[in-house]
């Protein structure tokens, strides 16, 4: 985010300043905020004025926004403190640290499913979003050098993918000079074709009888878009706006077909930041990963679902061969050479640690029974949400612990019901979907590894108390404050 320089000039004492609290206990003069203070204050001091403001900031516990991890083990916290001081690019001075990453990739590509005589790499980045420009990097230039090989121009690269997607695709493309081939939005109704999809969400459908509202792209419309000069397809599983996943088996097929068609070579990127340590423990034999002959890197993002807090993500390439060599950059003025390939340099050490912590202290069967409770108390409160008549569960299916879900038979708007929310301490954002999907409006609830079945009635409860208030005419509320003790309760 960007801040602005702010002019002390038009501001009065007090937004200048932080003025004395608990009677002058901490300190006596007011002190600035926007400039560093001529002299120092005591520890106490310093932390009891910071302590103080956060207060302000939402419980982590009542987000139910964030996809990232909030809440870790008090070994892990151990842990992450004892590195916090470990420069995770000086690998000369901590050499071990680099030892973990390499176990975690392994870890990671053995997940992931990468091929047995596959030369498999990857490396830890501060979140999905570097993974994402790390991995479409690299796929423009090895399209790049392809068609210079070949004698043909490579000046107009594109890639494709859903209008469902995060941000850094929008930012890939205008940063790195790519032209972004964005397919809009639209309400299907189960068109997925792909088998073990279909078979996910009829056998799992906690709704009976009803069929999903999907919003993602299909192999028609990457077909549709891709020509010779597209570096890579992306492919979601766990979008952000609705919970739901591309069908990349077809889309593997349909690029494999334009392959021996056409000679186009166009690699698939997943973007698994939320649902790549959910697929592999919930349905193992759905194919999304590796597995499949166009995938080539896959990012995934740890402080997610791999429940590490921020910032953790990792990138990984099917094969080395999917890494030019001419990106990776050989540096030994830290002492000893060291291959990096990253948009940052430096970068802390104990979220790598944190990582490995989690595998080795879980293992898969640990990770698996953490993602089906999360789930289940997911589709209990779908459940709920849509037993109540007053919701539209939009990913009826649950694949992953995300209801998204649409208002009815209510005069309220997910935005009023947001803001009511927010009163009671739940941050739950209220959106509209991407284009050619904007005119439909939902609040997205994720469910966390902290958030049990009893959160969610509770949740529930006060969602139906909000949506009871907004319908309030005026006089009902008049009628309620009359008729109430106290009446300082009512919101």
């Amino acid at each position: 985010m960007l801040s602005n320089k702010k002019n002390l000039g038009e501001m009065s004492k007090l937004e200048r300043e932080h003025t004395t609290t608990y009677g002058s206990r901490y300190f006596r003069k007011s002190v600035p905020k926007y400039r560093m203070p001529d002299r120092g204050m005591p520890a106490r001091a310093a932390y009891q004025i910071i302590h103080d403001e956060l207060n302000l900031d939402g419980n982590p516990a009542l987000n139910l926004a964030s996809f990232v991890t909030t809440w870790m083990e008090p070994e892990a916290d151990m842990l992450i403190m004892e590195s916090m001081g470990k420069n995770y690019i000086d690998n000369d001075e901590y050499p071990q640290t680099q030892v973990i990453q390499d176990r975690v990739v392994n870890m990671l590509a053995r997940l992931f499913n990468a091929p047995k005589d596959s030369d498999s790499i990857g490396s830890a980045t501060i979140g999905s979003s570097e993974s994402i420009m790390l991995g479409l990097l690299a796929h423009k230039w090895t399209w790049k050098k392809r068609r210079e090989a070949e004698g043909k121009p490579t000046d107009k690269p594109n890639i494709v993918i859903g209008a469902d997607v995060h941000t850094v695709w929008e930012k890939f493309a205008l940063y790195f000079d790519v032209e972004l081939r964005l397919i809009p939005l639209r309400k299907d109704i189960c068109k997925i074709t792909d088998t073990k999809i279909t078979e996910i969400m009829s056998s799992f459908s906690y709704i009976s009888g009803l069929k999903e509202d999907i919003y993602t792209i299909t192999a028609e419309d990457v077909k549709a878009a891709v020509d010779e000069n597209t570096i890579a397809v992306g492919a979601v599983i766990g979008t952000t706006f609705t919970g739901q996943m591309d069908p990349i088996e077809d889309i593997n097929k349909a690029l494999i077909e334009i392959k021996e068609t056409k000679g186009w070579d166009i690699p698939i990127h997943v973007d698994a930041a939320s649902g790549g340590f959910i697929l592999p423990f919930l349905y193992p034999d759905l194919k999304w990963d590796f597995r499949l002959e166009q995938v080539r890197s896959i990012n995934v993002s740890g402080h997610k679902y791999g429940l590490v807090y921020p910032g953790i993500g990792w990138l990984l390439f099917k094969d080395k061969k999917n890494l030019p060599e001419e990106l990776i950059f050989k540096i030994n003025y830290l002492g000893g050479l060291m291959p990096n390939y990253s948009l940052n340099f430096s970068k802390g050490s104990s979220t790598i640690i944190a990582q490995y912590y989690n595998f080795i202290r879980l293992g898969m069967d640990g990770y698996k029974k953490i993602m089906k409770n999360m789930q289940e108390n997911a589709r209990y409160l779908a459940t709920r949400l849509n037993g109540s008549g007053k919701f539209e569960v939009i990913n009826k299916s649950v694949t992953f612990p995300i209801v998204t879900v649409e208002l009815k038979n209510t005069t309220c708007s997910v935005f009023h019901l947001s803001e009511k929310l927010r009163q009671k301490g739940w941050i739950v954002p209220a959106y509209t979907l991407p284009a050619n999907a904007d005119d439909t409006a939902v609040l997205r609830i994720v469910v966390k590894e902290s958030f049990s079945k009893d959160m969610a009635e509770m949740f529930f409860a006060d969602i139906m108390e909000s949506i009871e208030k907004l319908e309030q005419s005026e006089e009902d509320r008049i009628t309620d404050i009359d008729q109430n003790k106290n009446p300082t309760l009512l919101y």
